[in-house]
């Protein structure tokens, strides 16, 4: 059974108007490459071979990153290093768009036939991870329970309301398994101080609990908390918690102070950026 690779890259960006309104947040640079490409190679490094995007209008530049550009090849003919560049990551592919904006659960659902019966890793791009590799964790959790799996890291003692808690409970094979996700609890009601962090495991059954309570939901947006909620109740939800290095790029700030320091370790600019860096702090004293 293989495990696929989902990135839910539907949404409107709308924290980083006005660059987003013609470039998708997704396609938005960490240093030199885009944010979409950080997660790609992470499902690759993972074993990942099969990805779906779930997209939405305005953003066929996603589809472009993923191809060829063969005038480019042809202009960067006599320079090896940027030929390399240029290569499009080795993955099979698939683009689907979300037609209308209801939801991250509403977008999960389009994922269901290329899902089929096999496991899948979503991921979203406000979430990037270095020096790790979160999908790889989850798979391996996986392998363990056959559960779904949710990424996570603990945060004792400090103001967790801002995050999905996972109220955590003891299974025999020593897993940390999860009964249930509290969204942003107010403070004193949470759960725990285990968080969840932006990557997930699937199990297939997953889509049939989805598909009922997008059937029931009223209105705004459908999310997939519920769904997630009644596999824990059955003991099918566990926890890993990962070490890989986190990045949250879902507001300017946080985007800007992750560049820095993914700049800092960049291996052709990162001491010259140190440098500069630091001259610059000065400047400001």
């Amino acid at each position: 059974m293989a495990v696929k690779g989902v990135i839910v890259a539907a949404g409107y960006g709308s924290r980083f108007l006005p660059v987003t309104r013609c470039v998708p947040k997704e396609m938005l640079p960490i240093v030199d490459r885009p944010a979409i490409d950080w997660i790609v190679s992470e499902y690759i490094d993972a074993g990942i071979e099969d990805i779906l995007v779930i997209t939405s209008r305005r953003k066929k530049i996603l589809e472009d990153w993923f191809d060829r550009q063969p005038e480019l090849e042809v202009a960067m003919a006599d320079s090896p290093a940027k030929l390399d560049k240029l290569v499009p990551p080795k993955a099979r592919v698939q683009f689907i768009r979300q037609a209308e904006m209801k939801g991250t659960g509403h977008a999960l659902l389009l994922a269901r036939t290329f899902a089929g019966s096999d496991p899948v890793v979503v991921a979203y791009p406000d979430d990037l991870f270095t020096h790790g590799n979160c999908a790889a964790d989850l798979i391996a959790a996986y392998e363990r329970t056959g559960a779904c799996v949710m990424s996570a890291v603990e945060l004792p003692g400090q103001d967790v309301s801002r995050y999905g808690v996972l109220e955590p409970v003891e299974r025999s094979d020593g897993a940390i398994g999860v009964r249930r996700i509290a969204e942003k609890p107010a403070v004193g009601t949470e759960p725990s101080s285990l968080v969840s962090l932006g990557r997930y495991l699937y199990i297939p059954e997953v889509f049939d609990l989805l598909a009922e309570g997008l059937a029931e939901h009223a209105t705004g947006e459908f999310f997939p908390t519920d769904a997630i909620n009644v596999l824990g109740a059955q003991g099918r939800v566990v926890a890993a918690v990962v070490d890989a290095q986190r990045w949250d790029t879902g507001q300017p700030f946080e985007y800007l102070q992750t560049v820095v320091e993914l700049a800092l370790e960049h291996p052709e600019i990162g001491e010259d950026f140190r440098r500069w860096l630091k001259s610059r702090a000065a400047r400001l004293q």
